[in-house]
């Protein structure tokens, strides 16, 4: 069985689009360097009901170490860089597909 990992983000107020698309080329350049991923998919929410995170990201890997690789790989730890200081909220849950 493999693994799937979701994260939802909520940015602070006056987190600009550039911002975002900031967040948006770091996680983009994942896949390429990261071979524990799978599969991966990021974006900002659609706004089509209430009460929903601004930013999700879901990573799909073989099994716990795999996730620990990509939790744990340099390049996921400069994303989180550019990521945390936009952060409002932060919620996230792994879980067997």
């Amino acid at each position: 069985m493999a693994l799937r990992h979701i994260a939802l983000f909520r940015w602070q107020d006056g987190t600009t689009p550039e911002q975002v698309a900031r967040v948006e080329e770091a996680l983009g350049a994942l896949p390429g360097v990261i071979s524990a991923l799978d599969a991966y998919a990021f974006g900002p929410d659609l706004g089509i009901g209430p009460g929903t995170f601004d930013f999700a990201v879901v990573a799909d890997v073989a099994d716990e170490s795999a996730f620990v690789a990509y939790r744990d790989h340099p390049e996921h730890q400069a994303a989180l860089s550019v990521i945390g200081p936009l952060l409002a909220d932060r919620a996230a849950v792994q879980f067997q597909v």
